[in-house]
C-alpha cells in the first residue's frame, strides 16, 4: 500500500521568488515615498517619434532609443499595412518550417545591401540574436573572451553554449591581449565586443582590439545594436568607422533602435555561415515575425542607406545636449559625445528616481537605469536622442533638466 501526502503532512515548499526580496523590498521603499513607478510607464497615445502621452501627460520621448526616428515613416508604415494585408497577421510557425515568408527574405537582401556582405539571418528580437548565434559558435571547450560590461543577452548567449567565460576590464586593450595570451594553444577562441555600450554610450576601441583578436587566432563578433544606422559613413557602425567592417566575422543587430520595428538579425561573409540555420536553437524553434514586421523593416533599412543627412542632424542634437548638461554641472558617462546616448549621472537610486519623477512633471521621459543593470553600482538617467528630435525641442529638454535638477538638488 503506497503511502499517500494529506494536506496535514505536506512539506511546505520552498519560495523560490524569495532570492527577490531585496530587489522587492527597493521597489516598495521607492513607492512609499510617493515616487511615481518608473518601471511602469503607461504611453497611452503615441503622438510622434519624439512625443507621447505618458502617465496622462503630454510627454517629450528622450529614452526609446528610436535614434533614426523611422517608427513613424510614412514609407514604413504604408509596406507593413500592405504586407499585413497580403500575408495576415501573423507566421504560426518556425522559419525552417512553414515561418518564412516573401518578406524575410526581403529584409534578409536588404541588410546584406546595407552591410556589403554575403550572409544575414534574421532571429525574432535582438536578444534572440546574440543569445542564438554566441550559443551556436561556441561551445564547451570553447572560450569566449569578452567585456565585462557586455550586454545580459550575450551573457545568455555564453551560459547557453557552455563555452569558458573570460571576461576583461570595460574597453582596455591592454587586459584583452593579457586574457588572449592566456588561452590555451589550439582551442576555439571568440571574441564578442559592442560597438557602443548601451549604458554609458561609449565606443569601444575596435580597431585595436579587432586587430589584437586577429593576431591570436580569434574570431569577431561585434555587437552594433546602439551603432548601425547612426555611426559611420554608411550608417554600419562602429566597426565602419573604423575601418574593421572587412576583418570582423560577425556583425549582430537590431531592429528596435535605428530601424524602428523589432528582430535582431546577424551578417557575415563567413562562407559557411549559412548552416546556422539549421543548427541555432533560438532561430529554429522559434516561430518568425509577422510579414508586416518584416516588411516594415525592409523599408527602413534601405531608406537609412541614404539616411546622411538624419545622421548629422542627429549628431548635432548630442553635441548640443552634451555640452549643455555639462554646462548646468550635470555628472556625465562620457567626456566628449560618443553616440546617441547621454548618460547622466545620478548620486543613488533614491535621488535619481526623484529626478526621474520631476523630469517626467516636466513633461520629459528618460529611463531610470539602476544595477545591475549599470556598471559599477551605477545609478544612471539614460538619455537617448532621436534625429527627429528639433533643436528647439533639445533646448527645451535643457531647460527640463535645469529646472529638475535645482529642485531635486542634484545640481
Amino acid at each position: 500500500m503506497t503511502d499517500t501526502v494529506t494536506a496535514e503532512t505536506a512539506a511546505e515548499p520552498v519560495d523560490l521568488l524569495a532570492k527577490f526580496d531585496p530587489i522587492i523590498q527597493t521597489r516598495e521603499a521607492l513607492l512609499a515615498a510617493g515616487v511615481e513607478d518608473p518601471f511602469n510607464l503607461v504611453m497611452e497615445q503615441v503622438l510622434s517619434p519624439t512625443r507621447a502621452i505618458c502617465n496622462g501627460r503630454d510627454t517629450i520621448l528622450l529614452g526609446t532609443y528610436n535614434y533614426m526616428g523611422m517608427t513613424f515613416d510614412p514609407d514604413v508604415i504604408a509596406a507593413g499595412k500592405t504586407a499585413m494585408e497580403d500575408f495576415g497577421a501573423g507566421t504560426t510557425g518556425s522559419r525552417v518550417l512553414n515561418g518564412t515568408f516573401r518578406d524575410h527574405r526581403d529584409v534578409e537582401a536588404a541588410l546584406r545591401e546595407f552591410y556589403a556582405m554575403d550572409h544575414a539571418v534574421v532571429f525574432s528580437t535582438g536578444y534572440q540574436a546574440n543569445l542564438g548565434i554566441i550559443s551556436t559558435l561556441a561551445g564547451k571547450g570553447d572560450y569566449i573572451i569578452l567585456d565585462i560590461d557586455s550586454h545580459a543577452s550575450i551573457y545568455d548567449g555564453c551560459a547557453m553554449g557552455r563555452a569558458e567565460v573570460v571576461p576583461f576590464k570595460h574597453n582596455d586593450v591592454e587586459a584583452l591581449e593579457k586574457r588572449l595570451k592566456r588561452i590555451p594553444e589550439g582551442a576555439g577562441k571568440l571574441v564578442v565586443l559592442e560597438g557602443v555600450y548601451s549604458m554609458m554610450g561609449d565606443v569601444a576601441p575596435l580597431k585595436e582590439m579587432v586587430r589584437i583578436a586577429k593576431a591570436h587566432g580569434a574570431m569577431v563578433l561585434v555587437d552594433e545594436a546602439h551603432s548601425m544606422g547612426f555611426i559611420g559613413e554608411h550608417g554600419r557602425g562602429v566597426a565602419e568607422d573604423q575601418g574593421v567592417i572587412d576583418d570582423v566575422d560577425f556583425i549582430i543587430g537590431t531592429f528596435s533602435k535605428s530601424v524602428g520595428t523589432v528582430g535582431g538579425f546577424c551578417v557575415s561573409n563567413h562562407p559557411k555561415f549559412e548552416v546556422l540555420r539549421l543548427v541555432c536553437r533560438p532561430y529554429v524553434f522559434t516561430a518568425a515575425l509577422p510579414p508586416s514586421v518584416m516588411a516594415s523593416s525592409a523599408t527602413s533599412i534601405r531608406k537609412l542607406m541614404h539616411g546622411g543627412n538624419k545622421r548629422a542632424h542627429l549628431w548635432e542634437n548630442s553635441r548640443t545636449l552634451h555640452k549643455g548638461l555639462r554646462d548646468l554641472g550635470f555628472k556625465l558617462g562620457t567626456e566628449t559625445p560618443q553616440s546617441a546616448i547621454i548618460a547622466v549621472i545620478m548620486p543613488d537610486l533614491e535621488k535619481g528616481a526623484m529626478m526621474w519623477e520631476a523630469l517626467l512633471k516636466e513633461g520629459l521621459y528618460v529611463n531610470l537605469a539602476r544595477p545591475p543593470a549599470t556598471p559599477a553600482g551605477m545609478t544612471l538617467l539614460r538619455c537617448s536622442l532621436c534625429a527627429e528630435h528639433s533643436a528647439e525641442q533639445v533646448q527645451t529638454i535643457l531647460g527640463m533638466f535645469e529646472r529638475a535638477g535645482k529642485a531635486i538638488g542634484i545640481i
